[in-house]
């Protein structure tokens, strides 16, 4: 049997009919979906499944997100019954990584993450927030241009380092469009202002931390049943004290992706991405080891083989 790396993605993943095939052939979806929908008082199934203006709203997006990770990894499981070498989250994700190894119960964690989309929104209120996607800068250069940015009285920072020549920043709308040309003179391929009302991963968080901190005191465990990579530190950690710090860190420190796989590739020899393939996108730039994506009943089997 492969070693397997758990893989879980982040805001940006989601999509109308996310995780209705699984609804539609396992009881444990249907259950899971219930529960949920119990958890947060919201219809997930009318969320997930038809054309509606509330998924894209983060406080909504994140549950639904790690529901439909939780139910993929869970039917893995079943069927499985293996320890992951490590579970890794991009940014949301690693409140699903922590579900995986136990840290978290499932309804707990669903509404962990429905109050830190809340807390998130409230935090950038009235302040424009938004984030960018940069193409074919190197790291360097745009944390250098950001500091002089923010020197300027602009309120731009790094945000997720995703792989080699792709980075997201955050911060302030209008100053984002306003160096949109900057950017592209200094040799980015592409520079997009995303459809987003939040800023993550960046100190106009900084409200948002004391009101999440109690949350995880309540829900986490001390049962790592295996490591977690941290997207602040892109180093493992497995006990409860370690993850009350890193997660609220989370919240204004930059998604430390690439560094994170890269750290760790060594111990896995295929990586698992579950309910999302946007991962699996980011590691073929990353890693040489291979990544697939359990997203329907015919992508579980074909997990099945590869991890022979």
């Amino acid at each position: 049997m492969k070693k397997a790396a758990f893989l879980f993605p982040g805001q940006g993943s989601q999509s109308v009919g996310m995780g209705k095939d699984f609804f539609e052939n396992f009881q444990v979806a249907k259950e899971m979906v219930e529960r949920a929908s119990d958890r947060i008082k919201t219809d997930m199934k009318k969320l997930m499944f038809e054309e509606n203006d509330l998924l894209e709203q983060t406080e909504y997006t994140q549950p639904a997100i790690l529901l439909v990770s939780s139910i993929a990894h869970k039917i893995f499981e079943n069927e499985m019954n293996i320890k992951s070498s490590f579970a890794l989250g991009h940014s949301l994700g690693e409140f699903s990584a922590l579900v995986s190894v136990g840290a978290l119960d499932f309804e707990d964690a669903v509404e962990l993450v429905h109050k830190r989309g809340l807390l998130m929104k409230k935090a950038c209120e009235g302040k424009g927030a938004g984030m960018m996607a940069l193409l074919g800068l190197e790291d360097e250069k745009v944390e250098n241009m950001c500091e002089e940015f923010r020197k300027e009285g602009k309120k731009i920072w790094p945000a997720n380092y995703n792989s080699d020549g792709q980075i997201v920043v955050a911060g302030i709308k209008e100053d984002l469009k306003a160096v949109e040309g900057i950017f592209k003179a200094e040799g980015a391929k592409r520079a997009i202002v995303l459809n987003m009302s939040v800023a993550s991963h960046c100190p106009l968080l900084e409200s948002a931390v004391s009101g999440l901190r109690p949350y995880l005191e309540e829900f986490l465990k001390d049962e790592f049943l295996s490591k977690v990579i941290s997207n602040v530190t892109a180093k493992e950690y497995s006990s409860k004290k370690e993850a009350l710090d890193l997660l609220t860190k989370q919240l204004v420190m930059p998604v430390k992706y690439k560094q994170s796989v890269r750290n760790y590739e060594d111990e896995a020899d295929v990586f698992i991405e579950f309910g999302g393939s946007v991962l699996r996108g980011l590691n073929r730039k990353i890693t040489k080891k291979p990544t697939i994506s359990v997203t329907d009943t015919a992508s579980l089997e074909n997990s099945f083989e590869s991890i022979k």
